[in-house]
């Protein structure tokens, strides 16, 4: 009986050990899940000397510029000009009809010349005693009266000639032969481009970084590549109580007449002294409401991984931002993908298609 019981017992120990080796392990707890490496964009943070600079929007304006007109009424009889032509200082423009004022300056000269003849008639006659001095005195009068007649004709003829008053160019035209204009109606502007003015105005916190003689840098979206340097000239003497901003006066070259009086303009006023920075690309930055960070990659046993590092933001310049505090010189970051990491997690490097990088970029869509 003994026998028998071993025998069974033997058998359901065998029984339930091979249940157990059988289904054992498929009862243990499963293998710990690790994270596959992110694939990132790496850049080396830079030392960098970059120009302290004052930005500001202005206008450019000509360094002489007027909308000529005529003093006196009268009807266009002669237009020497074309629209949008070159003239040099004195150049005839324009004439207004002179026929009456030429008919009074005939009379006016018969006038002048019988007064004079008068005149050097009493003389002779006043040195042989043969009149008094008064004739001689109302012989003298008269002759005056007439020079200063014929004087005033001749003023209201140049009046009716237009000259250019300095050289420059023209605009469009707004006057039509035979067409009677009254005085002061506008007939065509003429502005001196070269050089060119541009004016623009900066906070007073700012009075002290902008001075006579500083540099300046200025671009137009017309020309999106193309960069005009220029001098500051003068810096207002006061302030516009309005909004406490001063306004600034700067020169500069067109002698192509590339530049145009009215254009809006980026103007950039240089400082003397540079500033060096550890410069990042703005993609780096992991912008968020408690922080900024960038993800600094380094070495490990397990291979590369990121540390996440809160910065303090500096200036920023075309694609790039400065970091004032939290990132060194030379250590190799996180450039493209910072929003799907976390800090300790693995990378993997890929800089097959790195992004372009430049402190004065000019995209085509800009």
């Amino acid at each position: 009986m003994w026998k028998t019981f071993l025998v069974v017992f033997g058998l359901i120990v065998a029984i339930l050990l091979g249940i157990f080796l059988i289904k054992g392990p498929q009862f243990a707890p499963p293998p710990l899940f690790v994270m596959p490496p992110e694939s990132v964009s790496s850049g080396v943070a830079e030392e960098m000397v970059w120009e302290n600079s004052v930005s500001a929007v202005g206008t450019l304006r000509a360094s002489q510029g007027v909308m000529l007109s005529a003093e006196v009424s009268g009807t266009i009889s002669e237009i020497h000009f074309e629209s949008g032509q070159s003239v040099i200082k004195g150049d005839l423009l324009f004439e207004l009809d002179t026929s009456a004022e030429r008919a009074q300056l005939e009379s006016a000269v018969a006038s002048a010349e019988l007064a004079e003849v008068n005149l050097k008639r009493t003389e002779e006659l006043r040195a042989s005693r043969s009149v008094a001095q008064s004739e001689l005195d109302t012989s003298e009068a008269r002759y005056k009266e007439a020079i200063a007649a014929l004087s005033q004709i001749q003023a209201q003829l140049e009046k009716k000639v237009i000259r250019a008053p300095f050289s420059g160019r023209l605009g469009i035209r707004q006057i039509d032969l035979g067409e009677y204009i009254n005085p002061g109606a506008p007939v065509v502007s003429l502005q001196s481009v070269d050089p060119i003015f541009v004016d623009f105005s900066l906070p007073q916190q700012q009075l002290s970084e902008v001075k006579s003689g500083y540099e300046f840098r200025l671009t137009v979206d017309t020309y999106k590549t193309k960069t005009f340097d220029g001098t500051v000239k003068v810096v207002d003497s006061e302030l516009n109580l309005t909004n406490r901003m001063f306004r600034v006066r700067g020169v500069l070259s067109n002698e192509d007449g590339t530049l145009v009086p009215g254009m809006f303009a980026n103007v950039d006023v240089l400082q003397p002294d540079s500033t060096a920075v550890v410069a990042v690309p703005g993609t780096a930055v992991y912008y968020q409401a408690f922080g900024n960070t960038v993800f600094v990659i380094r070495d490990s046993d397990d291979g590369m991984i990121v540390e996440q590092r809160f910065v303090k933001l500096g200036r920023t310049k075309g694609d790039l931002v400065s970091i004032v505090e939290g990132i060194a010189a030379g250590e190799e970051i996180v450039t493209a993908g910072a929003f799907k990491l976390s800090n300790g997690r693995s990378v993997v490097v890929n800089n097959s298609s790195p992004l372009p990088v430049s402190l004065n970029p000019t995209p085509d869509d800009a």
